[in-house]
């Protein structure tokens, strides 16, 4: 394992361990145990700067699924060494200011959790260099951010903040993930540098601009760009610390690193110039306009990061023009737009997390964050009223502030665009400087709005002046250190040159330089009597009589509600989708596992018959099998009436040991094929699943006496046509030999690569390991939605071909009215208690229990090279516990072992989780096992390997998935 996947891996796992720390958080702020993450990641990074400066570049790469292509690389170079060191080092002082601003009673092993998840995977997407790892962690970005706001779950804005960013990030995730499966299919390749470097031979394929449309679209819905702007003023609900970190320096800022990331793809081209650079300068004029008319706080910070966003964006989308003319000093000319571009990404993520925090102080001491309710802020919070004067003017791009070289180079960028005769630029690059002046005049209208709205003025708020005081020195910490930062970077512009924004703009514009060719980047506070310069003025001037005036126009404007808006559709549309689904669902998910299976069996019925009459080669082979022996015909026989019995049965009861039988049976015939490990289990899940269903009585509907002869006759035809398929499915593998068998290698190899000789078992946890992993997270998460359905506290009734689920105390009052006019019968019985009074079966129990805990043990460490194993383990040490739970009671067995089992399940998931990732220690690809022989005194040559480990987690989720679910049913009465 490389440092830098450590630096990926290292918040997540850091996470985990803060969510098993919920007890602590009494006894100190989880917050101080989290700060050490961060601040060691940014101290690493930090290191990494004069590499970098060198334009050297640290490419770390571990297989994965090689087979696909996919490998675990990640790559740093000056790009991606400046977003890092935004995620870490602005991290570091959100997880410092949250503190103080959460309050201990809260969910903090919760929120650490969610906000190291986010800080990993933000570090995954800006380090990886295969695109499918990265779409992964961008979509872990939206999960973790959707978990973040809504953090405050009993808030219905939050809940419906979280659910619209995560429907319009994911969504544009989706279309991204398209996108690169098409670069994909053009150069052969997933890996961005790869791709960059294919460029020459890819970009006249059909494929391309498709491929560049929808990249654009993930980037645009993640950084909030219009129209897919409107998920984050709601996603302003979040904890402000989440405000601070999401929507100053890392998610907002995942689309602008994708879109520069890929502009050596797609720069140059004229689709990619006009929709990345126009829709940054719309969304930068709308997201301003919008911002005035807000009165919140953290609404008006919102638009003015759209705002602030679309800017980047725009700058980014001029920059791309340079590639058109490709290497030489022409394209030099024109790379003004993109050294804004990644400058304003840094100033931004400066001064706007020094606001967002301003915000939350302004919100924690004064409880409101509504601009009319508060005033004369100045003279009671001096530190505050500095950090919100210098964010905001940064923000407007006044000087002496880092806000204004970059706003400056933004205005000297548009007007070197409309110096080109590329791509009608001659017709239409006017636009840029229009809109980007009259964008600016609203910046500075609402940045002058904060500051003297919050903090002049006389007192509005609802606590007396000498009430009011300043936030805890640990709250001002991290504001006044950005504040700091936004004041040096703009005195000293060109501390920031030759070790951020020349790397990373060789990162972007690689195409434009040769080898060790650098660019020359000098900035400065002050350029002299330009253009641009009077542009700032006009901008003072104007600005500063429109806000002497706005209390006359702001009422008409914030009066003036447009009928149609972007907002107005996401809510019809998802209204209308929501109606339209809920319909459409209910008329097939009515609750009848008949209909189910129905659809299920239907519809492969009809894909595999259609399959077979469609192929042309298939061979249906009718000989050479083996004759049957006597006893294997009446164990037939005996297994085809009692599955006939099944279906005429007059009682659950019966229909259950019939289920029971025809399980057995078919654990004799494995016995009889000589294969122990499949008739082992086989014959334990039959005897839970038997325990199982008695349970479920007490849910279990009464038999139907009757049904009509068209629903017997479609489960015949049903079921039929099941057993016909399989059937044809057979002859067809062992008759048509395509394709050379594999169990020749499993045999050869098995014991030799995985040092096994139970076939089966390493095929369990090594070959075929990668299917076990999933299976065991399926059956955790079944176990989990059983568990949450019984809590829900629904029941049901049966009404043959519907279910309907009632609340519970509606359908018991139905229950009562009903049992007055119902005489119960003995034979009518509809419930198995958890427990038995037979003396001799407790007696027993106590004796049989150890016996198959031992056999249980002795299973788990053989079945690497005898018939066992982990799941095999797991399920017989459950069967022995249900043993126990059915001969006493669960509460007796609740006291024995007093353990929540859905922890269970937790921990042998992450055991087996880990233990398939603990590869990349090793270079290897996931869900590598090894394995060696070592000299133990007194137990001599033993042979120890990794997929005991493996095993380990796979017997704890079996036990924790079995127990969940016999005891939840068992105990809900």
């Amino acid at each position: 394992m490389y440092l830098l996947h450590i630096s990926i891996l290292l918040p997540i796992a850091a996470g985990i361990g803060i969510a098993f720390m919920k007890g602590l958080s009494h006894r100190f702020h989880l917050g101080w145990a989290v700060l050490i993450v961060p601040l060691i990641l940014f101290a690493y990074f930090l290191s990494m700067i004069p590499d970098v400066r060198d334009y050297s570049v640290f490419y770390e790469s571990i297989p994965w699924i090689p087979s696909l292509g996919i490998y675990f690389t990640v790559y740093l170079d000056g790009l991606s060494l400046l977003l890092s060191l935004l995620i870490t080092g602005i991290g570091t002082l959100v997880v410092l200011y949250s503190v103080y601003y959460m309050e201990r009673g809260q969910a903090l092993h919760r929120f650490y959790l969610y906000l190291l998840l986010f800080m990993g995977a933000m570090l995954g997407v800006v380090l990886s260099d295969n695109m499918m790892v990265l779409y992964g962690f961008w979509e872990l970005t939206s999960i973790a951010s959707f978990l973040l706001i809504a953090f405050h779950h009993s808030k219905e804005e939050s809940i419906r903040g979280a659910q619209k960013s995560f429907l319009v990030t994911v969504f544009g995730g989706f279309a991204m993930l398209t996108g690169f499966i098409m670069l994909y299919l053009i150069s052969g390749s997933y890996s961005i540098r790869e791709t960059i470097e294919s460029i020459s031979y890819i970009d006249d394929h059909s494929l391309f601009i498709p491929a560049l449309i929808l990249i654009l679209i993930g980037a645009f819905t993640k950084s909030a760009q219009f129209p897919f702007h409107i998920w984050l003023p709601d996603a302003m609900e979040a904890p402000t610390p989440v405000s601070a970190y999401l929507h100053s320096a890392t998610m907002v800022k995942a689309g602008i690193y994708i879109v520069a990331r890929y502009t050596p793809v797609f720069g140059g081209e004229a689709v990619w110039f006009w929709l990345v650079s126009l829709t940054g300068i719309l969304t930068m004029a709308y997201g301003s306009l919008i911002a005035i008319k807000k009165t919140d706080l953290k609404a008006i910070l919102a638009y003015s990061t759209i705002s602030q966003l679309g800017l980047i964006m725009s700058l980014f989308g001029l920059g791309s023009a340079a590639l058109y003319f490709g290497y030489g000093s022409e394209s030099l000319l024109y790379t003004t737009a993109t050294t804004a571009g990644i400058l304003h990404l840094f100033n931004h993520a400066l001064f706007k997390g020094s606001l967002f925090m301003m915000a939350g102080i302004v919100d924690h001491e004064t409880g409101t964050r509504d601009i009319r309710k508060l005033g004369g802020l100045m003279a009671v919070m001096p530190v505050t009223f500095s950090i919100a004067l210098i964010g905001t003017f940064s923000m407007a791009g006044l000087p002496p502030f880092n806000g204004f070289v970059s706003k400056e180079m933004f205005f000297k960028a548009t007007l070197e665009i409309t110096e080109l005769n590329i791509f009608n630029l001659e017709a239409w690059g006017l636009i840029f400087p229009i809109l980007a002046w009259i964008a600016s005049v609203m910046t500075f209208i609402y940045s002058l709005v904060i500051v003297f709205r919050t903090f002049l003025g006389t007192n509005k708020t609802e606590i007396p002046v000498h009430k009011l005081h300043e936030a805890p020195i640990g709250m001002l910490i991290p504001p006044v250190v950005l504040a700091l930062m936004v004041l040096i970077t703009g005195v000293y512009p060109d501390l920031l040159s030759g070790g951020l924004i020349e790397p990373a703009m060789a990162s972007v514009l690689s195409p434009l330089l040769a080898e060790g060719e650098r660019f020359d980047v000098h900035l400065y506070l002050w350029h002299g009597i330009t253009s641009e310069l009077w542009m700032t003025l006009g901008v003072v001037i104007l600005g500063g009589v429109i806000y002497k005036f706005l209390p006359r126009w702001k009422t008409q404007y914030e009066e003036y509600i447009p009928r149609y808006t972007v907002n107005r559709f996401y809510s019809t549309a998802f209204r209308g989708l929501h109606r339209f689904a809920k319909r459409w669902t209910q008329t097939y998910m009515n609750g009848s596992l008949r209909n189910y299976l129905i659809y299920i069996f239907g519809f492969m019925l009809i894909l595999i018959f259609y399959a077979f009459w469609r192929a042309s080669d298939i061979q249906w082979n009718f000989s050479g099998y083996e004759s049957f022996m006597t006893y294997e015909n009446i164990l037939l026989a005996g297994l085809i009436i009692t599955a006939l019995c099944i279906p005429i049965a007059k009682h659950r009861l019966s229909a259950v040991i019939l289920t029971g039988a025809v399980g057995y049976l078919v654990t004799l015939f494995f016995v009889l094929f000589r294969a122990p490990d499949l008739a082992l289990t086989q014959m334990v899940v039959e005897t839970v699943s038997v325990a199982l269903f008695l349970l479920c009585f007490y849910h279990l509907p009464e038999l139907t006496p009757k049904s009509s002869r068209k629903y017997q006759a479609l489960n015949l035809v049903i079921a039929i046509g099941v057993g016909v398929m399989v059937t044809l499915i057979a002859l067809a593998a062992s008759g048509t030999p395509q394709l050379a068998s594999i169990s020749e290698f499993f045999t050869r190899e098995s014991y030799n690569l995985a040092g096994g000789k139970n076939i089966v078992n390493v095929l369990l946890v090594d070959f075929r390991g990668f299917d076990t992993l999933l299976e065991i997270m399926v059956l955790g998460v079944a176990a989990l939605a059983i568990y949450s359905m019984i809590n829900l506290n629904l029941t049901g009734r049966d009404l043959g071909s519907k279910h309907q689920a009632l609340p519970k105390k509606e359908k018991e009052e139905e229950d009562q009215a009903k049992d007055k006019s119902l005489t119960v019968k003995p034979d009518n019985w509809n419930t198995v208690p958890l427990r038995s009074n037979d003396v001799f079966l407790q007696m027993s129990t106590k004796i049989i229990v150890f016996i198959i805990l031992v056999f249980a043990l002795y299973l788990f460490f053989a079945g690497h090279h005898q018939p066992g194993g982990g799941f095999i383990s797991g399920l017989v040490t459950s069967a022995s516990l249900v043993l126990m739970a059915i001969a006493f009671n669960t509460d007796t067995l609740r006291r024995i072992l007093p353990v929540d089992y859905r922890y269970v399940i937790a921990w042998g998931l992450l055991i087996s989780l880990a233990t398939a990732a603990g590869s990349f220690l090793f270079g290897v690809p996931f869900m590598s096992q090894t394995f060696d022989y070592f000299d133990i005194p007194i137990l001599g040559e033993v042979e120890l390997t990794t997929a005991l480990i493996f095993e380990a987690g796979v017997f704890m989720a079996v036990v924790g998935v079995t127990m969940t679910i016999i005891l939840q049913i068992g105990e809900d009465r």
